[in-house]
């Protein structure tokens, strides 16, 4: 049977925490999204919003939870998330939908990137349950993107 050395639970640890800040501060944009969102098409939006922050709450448990299956403590303060992501707490111009839209897509994008850089260092140390979350999560922010790229088209 493969085990993992504790050194390499915490290289994966590492990613896995950094995404779990990224997915806070987008799960938190995405809230702000759905409270402040204004115009014509607001209860459209508003619906849409709040199916993504319900993904984004089971997102974040998961990935908290595969942080912890490292034998590593899950970072759980909003200080530890703002020093830890590749997303920032820029505010978002202006409350209609197209403003929030744009703001999410660039930060799935990001995290995309992100993840997208980080399997196949998961894939060397031979982690293949994480890769696999890690490919299922990629494949729920690509698809999430896609769908707000088109709200823009």
């Amino acid at each position: 049977m493969y085990h993992l050395s504790p050194n390499q639970k915490q290289i994966i640890a590492d990613i896995l925490i950094k995404l779990l800040a990224d997915e806070h501060l987008l799960y938190l944009k995405t809230r702000n999204a759905h409270w402040n969102v204004e115009g014509p098409d607001f209860h459209t939006i508003h619906v849409y919003f709040e199916e993504l922050y319900n993904e984004l709450q089971v997102v974040i448990d998961d990935v908290a939870e595969k942080i912890r299956q490292k034998d590593v403590y899950a970072p759980a303060t909003m200080g530890e998330y703002l020093q830890l992501a590749h997303l920032s707490e820029t505010p978002i111009e202006g409350h209609s939908s197209l403003s929030y839209i744009g703001a999410l897509l660039h930060d799935h994008e990001v995290i995309i990137n992100f993840l997208v850089d980080s399997i196949p260092t998961i894939e060397e140390l031979n982690d293949a349950s994480t890769t696999d979350f890690l490919v299922g999560l990629l494949e729920q922010h690509q698809k999430t993107a896609w769908m707000l790229r088109s709200h823009l088209k």
